[in-house]
């Protein structure tokens, strides 16, 4: 009888290491996938340390790991539909004066998209990666659910997935607690040092976003007014790109007291400043909605709703609009709501789906 067969995408980090030697143990015929997403900076460099400075995947790493689990490995090149999925996205997000999340982008637009087109390309029944992250299958209707380790939970990145896709979906760490992972982990022989997890953006390493908006987009640097709520001028800025709802650093103007961005406006190439205090907002219109519960659309809910990776879900209501965007109101007023970032909705730990704060 032959095993199922899965396409596993590999970045060389410890968890889907650790999900490589699960599956492997659980019976699956596995093919390990590393998709190259970025340019090599440095061809005379070792292909490890290459991948290290400029993508989130380490393709000696997972060659290493496939190699000692006996897997076939391979590298596909994905860098066109990342330039345009994502690096693109974020450009013209920011010159637009949102904040766009470019995890997301990636996951739906070339990670998940990317191995599901190769599993169907090639026969294979599973697509699977190293997300913490839950499919629950209750008499035939799927799922996306929290991890069961609530602190590394990505359900936020991971709710533009098709519903479609579900089915074929494995997260073999999604169950798993992180140090249980890490103990795992110990068997396959990885460099600490190599797969400690960063928390940047993995194609923004030299500086801050920021630097990289203004090496790739060079027409960001237009600069404008601050000013204050009432339309005051406060000072100049460098450009509407290079500011987001709630930043308070590098704003360079003197006024007595702390202020911090509180808007953006594209159309006057103004940043509005204001007091922590305004920074409060109890309600947000979410468009550009993926849905998991099309109910969502028929009525007023109650849910929890995650306006940030970092930030907890906060209990709202949410009511569907003739357009086809949803109303959240908050029970609590949220800080810095921000445009172009992503709000998700949830039940419980069932994940409704969500959208695009407005």
């Amino acid at each position: 009888m032959a095993h199922p067969r899965v396409i596993l995408g590999m970045s060389g980090g410890v968890d889907s290491s650790v999900a490589a030697a699960l599956l492997v143990e659980q019976g699956y015929d596995v093919h390990g996938v590393t998709l190259q997403v970025w340019e090599q900076e440095d061809e005379s460099a070792a292909v490890s340390k290459r991948w290290q400075e400029r993508s989130c995947c380490k393709v000696g790493i997972a060659r290493h790991v496939a190699k000692r689990l006996g897997i076939p490995y391979e590298i596909i090149d994905t860098r066109r539909t990342f330039q345009t999925g994502v690096i693109e996205d974020f450009l013209s997000g920011y010159l637009a004066g949102t904040t766009p999340n470019p995890c997301v982008r990636c996951n739906e637009r070339v990670k998940l998209r990317s191995l599901i087109a190769l599993a169907e390309e090639r026969g294979a029944d599973f697509v699977a990666t190293g997300h913490y992250v839950q499919i629950d299958n209750d008499r035939g209707r799927f799922s996306l659910r929290r991890a069961a380790d609530t602190r590394k939970d990505q359900s936020y990145f991971l709710y533009r997935l098709q519903q479609a896709w579900l089915p074929r979906l494995l997260f073999p760490v999604g169950g798993m607690q992180k140090p249980e992972v890490w103990t795992r982990a110990e068997a396959l022989d990885l460099p600490p040092d190599e797969v400690k997890e960063s928390q940047e953006i993995c194609f923004v390493t030299q500086g801050d976003y920021r630097t990289f908006i203004e090496t790739e987009a060079p027409e960001a640097k237009r600069p404008g007014l601050f000013v204050d709520a009432d339309g005051r001028e406060l000072g100049r800025h460098d450009g509407i790109a290079f500011y987001t709802p709630g930043q308070r650093r590098g704003l360079g103007v003197s006024a007595g007291q702390r202020l911090y961005v509180q808007r953006v406006e594209p159309t006057t190439n103004t940043v509005v400043l204001g007091t922590e205090e305004s920074l409060l907002r109890p309600e947000c219109t979410v468009a550009d909605l993926n849905l998991f519960d099309e109910s969502l659309l028929t009525g007023p809910r109650e849910a929890d709703v995650k306006v940030r990776y970092a930030t907890p879900a906060s209990p709202a209501s949410l009511t569907p609009n003739s357009n086809g965007t949803i109303t959240v109101r908050f029970q609590t007023p949220q800080r810095a709501l921000s445009p172009g970032q992503s709000a998700v909705f949830y039940d419980s730990d069932r994940v409704l789906g969500g959208g695009i704060i407005q």
